[in-house]
């Protein structure tokens, strides 16, 4: 390597570092995203003149254009992909692009393995491989993630000795790997392994319900970065191993993170099927009372009386296209003196930050947006906590009902505030697929209704008012 890519490459993973950085806050998320696509740009074009003379030969015009072709292809693909693609279905994209990378790697891994030789170092076998085996089970594990959030599968898949069988794909899949690595470099063999690792990735996915997908699409994209930086050490790709690393450590601190927001273990949403049984009958023996509806003349009364507001945001929101509508109300709420403010359960949504990245695109102030442990102690003093969307996020039942499959997940604690007014087009159940007692409680109220035109008509009725 020359002493300008190697500069190159340094500088690459300088932007990589500072842009991860710079994700952390919404506040510096937009600016990040640049500053790290600057450095993949940088690195690109640093490791053209690598890839333009790989395998000997010198440089030819085939490789040219295979090369630019890519190039032009993931550019086209990305670009129309970001544009096109509704906030309802980021988190699909966000699956898909990951499963992207993580074929990608094992892709390279595979190639790279092609031209193996008895002289070839342990080291660079082994990095091969693991890049192989991670790259494939997070392929096949994001498409069946992106499958599970299009509703294609509405309740975890399982079947006798799921697990047995996982242990049993995953033992061969090793034992492949020792046969690979301690001398059968047959590109049968890798082929198989491939399989036996994508199939695992299916496997491994396909019992997890639907509410754990933001855990599973974090833990995904940690894989995707792992196998990326096996593929640059066994490369020699420095601004690989940087950014696979970056990617893998920051994944698994965000999974890590999201279960500690759920009050649950990596391996309880890896092994336990949440979903699957009691889902329906949870938390019912908890749930007392009736339902009571309100109007939209009634709910604009009392939020324009109202002190303090705070509005939790969830997967309906972004369901509704009703983002802009609640900024609306929030600025004409503001106008008549009330405090509003946004409450961000850390796995509301469907992908990690979903309603943060929702709300930023609608201009709400980042000030305004709270996390769920900061806004917890400040409920009780909340004259109106509007829920557009939400469920499982506010389920009381995560406190009060050990029953409840959700017990112990931390949660908005809404019902303290003095009046709740919950937007829902039914009664239907939220994405964990059980009752929520605070819609019972006494102190409240449903608007029942498509969030984009009752948050219209509140709007139009908060401003007459």
């Amino acid at each position: 390597m020359s002493t300008t890519a190697a500069i190159a490459f340094l500088a690459a993973s300088v932007l990589f570092i500072v842009g991860i950085k710079q994700l952390a806050s919404p506040k510096t998320a937009r600016a990040g995203n640049l500053v790290a696509g600057a450095g993949m740009l940088i690195a690109l074009f640093a490791a053209l003149p690598l890839l333009l003379s790989a395998q000997g030969g010198g440089v030819s015009l085939w490789k040219m254009l295979l090369i630019f072709t890519g190039i032009l292809l993931g550019l086209v693909i990305g670009a129309f992909g970001a544009y096109k693609v509704k906030m309802t279905a980021m988190p699909q994209m966000v699956a898909l692009f990951n499963g992207a990378g993580g074929g990608a790697a094992a892709l390279v891994a595979a190639i790279e393995f092609a031209h193996v030789t008895r002289e070839s170092s342990l080291t660079f076998v082994v990095a091969m491989l693991c890049a192989a085996m991670i790259g494939a089970v997070s392929l096949s594990g994001s498409v069946i993630a992106y499958l599970k959030l299009e509703g294609h599968f509405d309740k975890p898949v399982t079947y006798p000795a799921q697990q047995v069988m996982n242990g049993v794909l995953f033992v061969l899949s090793v034992l492949l790997a020792l046969a690979m690595a301690c001398g059968s470099h047959s590109m049968v063999l890798m082929v198989l392994f491939l399989v036996l690792a994508l199939v695992l990735g299916v496997l491994m996915v396909l019992p997890i319900g639907g509410a754990d997908m933001p855990v599973v699409i974090s833990l995904l994209n940690s894989f995707t970065g792992l196998a990326v930086a096996a593929d640059g050490f066994a490369i020699g790709n420095v601004a690989m191993i940087i950014a696979g690393t970056l990617v893998g450590s920051s994944g698994t601190i965000l999974t890590l993170a999201m279960c500690k927001a759920m009050n649950r273990p990596v391996t309880n949403v890896l092994f336990s099927a949440f979903g699957k049984a009691n889902g329906a009958s949870a938390g019912a023996a908890a749930a007392t009372g009736s339902v009571k509806s309100v109007q939209a003349d009634e709910a604009a009364i009392l939020l324009s009386v109202a002190g303090r507001v705070v509005i939790v945001p969830g997967y309906g929101l972004a369901v509704a296209q009703a983002q802009h509508q609640v900024r609306q109300l929030s600025d004409e709420l503001a106008k008549k003196g009330v405090e509003v403010s946004f409450a961000i359960h850390p796995v509301a949504g469907r992908m990690p930050g979903h309603m943060n990245v929702l709300l930023a695109e609608a201009n709400v102030p980042y000030d305004q947006l709270i996390e769920m442990d900061e806004i917890n102690p400040e409920m009780e003093r909340v004259d109106v906590c509007l829920i557009i969307g939400a469920n499982d996020v506010v389920n009381p039942a995560a406190r009060e009902d050990k029953s409840s499959p959700i017990y112990g997940m931390p949660i908005i604690e809404a019902e303290k505030a003095g009046t709740v007014i919950v937007m829902k087009r039914s009664m239907g159940k939220g994405f964990a697929g059980i009752e929520n007692a605070l819609f019972l409680r006494d102190n409240c109220r449903m608007l029942f209704g498509d969030a984009k035109a009752s948050l219209q008509e509140l709007v139009t009725l908060v401003k007459a008012d």
